[in-house]
């Protein structure tokens, strides 16, 4: 349960979401001092990442836990309260602004920022076994983010439509051995572009993936031995957490995210949107700074109903 004195006063702000985008924002408001709660159910994809290069100010890598960590300890020096482990259950317009309701309590802000992200849509595998292939680089979910890192490898992409053609494409940059996995027949405009860039296709099923040692197996239908790659990149497409905003009546793009505009509000008045739970590259740096857009839009529209 929340304090009495949080739960019965009314913040500037509530964030839905503990990863990069929501932390930016939380930074940043706690600066504009505001009176900030970031709930997060701790579910962020950025935990996934083994160690990125990609991020500024970390020349020899950072793990995303670390990052993360990082993050949260600079909100939290600026005021910002963050209640982990806690998952919003519902949304509603209230008389002061918004009221946040979950298992445990509830909780009034005149805005709301969601930064609540995206869940990947995984092979079919064991969990735990997901897990430690993510951790060990053996699957991989973004060639932006580290397609680098698997330079020179034996790369396969799993992908039944348009999205595993074009990351089969794109992660030609950096090996000459790549092959999809796709259980369906390519364009020819398509095939011919596989041929030029000497990309394997393979059109059966796939029935199981294992880790053997320090390589990934596949199984396909009608084969007697699986196919052994350095590293395997899943191209299934993600499903965008909206629930929270669309019961409010937020409009939705044709790609199923939210729909913002140039300072990261959504179509419901007060409510605002960041990172991957918005239309755009989905990258640490990209949502970080839809974050700090909204966050000064926030503070701007408080400026205004405050009346300075």
């Amino acid at each position: 349960m929340l304090p009495n004195a949080l739960s019965e006063r009314v913040l500037d702000c509530i964030i839905v979401g503990g990863g990069p985008a929501g932390l930016t924002a939380a930074l940043y408001l706690g600066r504009f001092r505001r009176h900030v709660l970031l709930i997060d159910a701790g579910e962020s994809r950025a935990a996934w990442i083994p160690v990125s290069h990609n991020q500024p100010s970390f020349p020899g890598g950072i793990s995303g836990l670390d990052l993360l960590q990082r993050m949260k300890q600079q909100a939290e020096r600026f005021g910002t309260e963050i209640r982990g482990s806690l998952r919003v259950d519902h949304i509603q317009p209230a008389e002061s602004g918004f009221l946040v309701e979950f298992a445990d309590g509830s909780a009034t802000a005149k805005t709301i920022l969601l930064a609540t992200g995206v869940v990947n849509h995984r092979p079919d595998m064991r969990i735990d076994l997901h897990r430690e292939a993510v951790a060990r680089g053996l699957i991989r979910y973004c060639p932006i983010c580290d397609g680098f890192e698997a330079m020179n490898q034996k790369i396969a992409v799993l992908g039944a439509d348009d999205h595993g053609v074009d990351e089969a494409l794109f992660l030609r940059t950096y090996s000459a051995n790549i092959t999809l996995l796709c259980a369906r027949e390519i364009a020819s405009a398509k095939m011919q572009r596989f041929a030029e860039a000497g990309i394997e296709i393979v059109t059966r099923p796939v029935t199981s993936i294992a880790i053997d040692q320090t390589r990934i197996v596949v199984d396909v239908e009608r084969s007697t031995t699986g196919f052994a790659f350095d590293t395997l990149y899943p191209a299934l497409g993600s499903s965008s957490n909206i629930e929270l905003a669309t019961r409010m009546g937020a409009a939705v793009s044709d790609q199923g995210c939210l729909i913002v505009d140039d300072h990261q509000m959504t179509t419901c008045a007060g409510v605002y949107a960041a990172g991957d739970v918005v239309e755009g590259l989905d990258q640490i740096s990209v949502a970080a700074g839809q974050a700090a857009i909204a966050a000064t839009a926030i503070h701007n529209r408080l400026r205004s109903l405050e009346g300075r």
